[in-house]
């Protein structure tokens, strides 16, 4: 294996190529950032920390040398760039910050505990309200598989990067869909862990109770690796989850028993309708799940409407991010005609939408009564050309949103577990996706479903 497969291989890989000493942290750094200055035409990433990723290599060989290696020790990884990395400028995708953090989000303090390197910041729209990663700040991030093609977004950048082999992994965040939509656009398997699983501090909070955070992998056992270091509740946490009944590698890892899971291709939105490819996807899966021993069965999941519990914390959550950026002029024309439309999200509506989305997230209990899992499209549309905010007001990019956010956004009113993974390769020549959704807390089920689908149908990865 010469280095560029090493720097295009996953978290696993790397880790065990360091553990043997086939190559160093400091080689893996320095190959991992020609590899990202190659790929400027991706747009993936909007800070770089060349010098700063270098050294700490370095250090990370001491540590591997004194016999204090952690589960990540010299991987580089790639951080959304929402959340705080000492040294640089959180910028949510806007130009109106310009001071660096002083420390580190706590997840990314668990990622260098854990050995890690940080290779730099990826690339979003502005406070992360779209589905497609474009600004006018940062411009266009582009798909691998389909320059021409969007990313999916907000954690559009994170999806680019681990799509083109730049890194093994990327951390990124999900408010309504955007660890899952990117994943689902770029091949990626991205699961969004229960509310309340990994800590969002120093931050109260991510669009209220819509947001969390997580890792884009390639495989299903990296991202439960990563989980693994960045998982658990953390003091002044809002909202927590109980420990697991295994580790997420366990999960990964196990042969599992035979599950019941309902499928169903039904649109959550009466604006969306599923792509054909899409329904073929759940189709296909259905049967490779029952051929893996499992009782598959169509379901209706009888969706309640969310949005009334939605869009306060969506509104609520852009405005608080915007009263604390440094240079609110600087937003982009489209983000102040949302915070404008938003006026009326203040404190108390947004307490009630969460209590409205707990109440909801017991309705939607009620699937899994008769099934574990439930498999869905992850997407109703296809990815769609690049240049799908040009132009937009707030209003019309809602709408153009529709057909990539209606199977994911319900998911983050319930604060359930929802993980979009690779279903094959569609006829347009961009991946497919598939979506599975676990009952609270189940996000072990999902994975253990996950990776005996990935074993029986392996991802396929974008050429060149």
């Amino acid at each position: 294996m010469d280095l560029q497969d090493v720097v295009s291989a996953g978290v696993l890989e790397q880790r065990e190529l360091l553990e043997q000493g086939v190559l160093s942290a400091q080689e893996l750094v320095a190959a991992t950032l020609t590899g990202i200055d190659a790929a400027k035409d991706l747009n993936a990433f909007t800070q770089i920390r060349h010098e700063q990723a270098r050294a700490e290599a370095i250090e990370r060989d001491r540590e591997r040398a004194a016999g204090n290696a952690g589960p990540l020790h010299g991987v580089p990884i790639a951080i959304k760039d929402e959340i705080d990395v000492a040294g640089l400028v959180t910028t949510f995708g806007t130009r109106a910050n310009s001071t660096p953090a002083k420390a580190d989000a706590e997840v990314v303090r668990r990622l260098r505990a854990a050995g890690a390197v940080i290779v730099g910041k990826t690339t979003m729209p502005e406070f992360g309200q779209w589905p497609f990663t474009e600004s006018s700040t940062y411009g266009v991030t582009r798909n691998p598989w389909d320059r021409n093609r969007t990313t999916g977004g907000s954690s559009g950048g994170s999806a680019a990067a681990v799509a083109a082999g730049l890194v093994p992994v990327a951390i990124g965040s999900d408010g309504g869909g955007s660890i899952r939509i990117p994943s689902a656009c770029c091949g990626l398997f991205g699961l969004k862990p229960q509310r309340g699983r990994v800590p969002v501090a120093p931050f109260e909070h991510l669009w209220w109770s819509l947001g969390v955070t997580g890792p884009l992998t390639r495989g299903v056992l990296d991202s439960a690796i990563v989980y693994d270091v960045i998982r658990g509740n953390a003091p002044g946490d809002r909202f927590t989850a109980p420990d697991p009944v295994m580790s997420f590698e366990q999960a990964a890892r196990q042969a599992g028993t035979p599950l019941r899971i309902g499928y169903s291709t039904k649109s959550p939105s009466a604006l969306a309708k599923p792509d054909p490819e899409h329904v073929r996807a759940v189709h296909d899966t259905a049967k490779l799940l029952a051929d893996l021993g499992h009782s598959v069965f169509e379901v209706d999941p009888h969706y309640p409407e969310s949005l009334q519990a939605f869009f306060p914390q969506f509104f609520g959550g852009v405005r608080d991010e915007a009263e604390h950026v440094e240079h609110p002029e600087r937003l982009e024309r489209r983000t102040r005609q949302t915070i404008a439309m938003g006026t009326w999200a203040r404190r108390p509506v947004v307490e009630w939408a969460i209590r409205q989305g707990e109440a909801l997230a017991h309705k939607v209990d009620r699937v899994f009564a008769d099934c574990d899992l439930l498999l869905t499209p992850t997407l109703a549309g296809r990815p769609p050309r690049i240049g799908a905010l040009d132009g937009a007001s707030t209003v019309r990019a809602q709408i153009r949103s529709i057909p990539l956010v209606a199977y994911t956004t319900l998911w983050n009113v319930t604060g359930h577990p929802a993980a979009s993974l690779p279903a094959g390769i569609a006829a347009d020549g961009l991946p497919l996706a598939v979506q599975l959704v676990g009952p609270s807390n189940g996000e072990t089920t999902i994975l253990t479903v996950a990776a005996q689908l990935e074993q029986a149908r392996p991802h396929a990865r974008p050429a060149g």
